[in-house]
């Protein structure tokens, strides 16, 4: 099953959800702003997006510019960060069995369904 971490306000995360619901394929919707992701679990879900911690941060969000953008972390620090500030998560995030995209454009969850 399909799963996408999702961010109704989000226009790509919706575009995306549209994508899977004409689709027609089976998926999950996790709200993951209102859900408590597990530091494992995003660690688990970096893996399969094969990139490093860092670049899963919205570096152009606020929270991000004025209390972590001169910082130094280790992976381990910024998964931490992301699960205490999950506003911090590039989004959406699609899952399909062992591959997954961030849809950003949205067309590229075309590339795992």
């Amino acid at each position: 099953m399909i799963v996408i971490y999702h961010n109704p306000r989000c226009s790509k995360s919706r575009a995306c959800l549209k994508i899977l619901e004409t689709s027609e394929v089976e998926h999950e919707v996790v709200k993951y702003l209102d859900s408590d992701l597990e530091e494992e679990k995003l660690q688990d879900i970096i893996g399969l997006l094969k990139i490093k911690p860092i670049d899963l941060i919205r570096k152009k969000e606020t929270l991000w510019k004025e209390n972590f953008k001169n910082l130094e972390f280790t992976d381990k620090e910024l998964i931490a960060v992301m699960v205490k500030y999950p506003k911090l998560i590039e989004r959406p995030i699609i899952i399909n069995g062992n591959k997954a995209v961030i849809g950003r454009p949205p067309d590229l969850v075309l590339d795992i369904i």
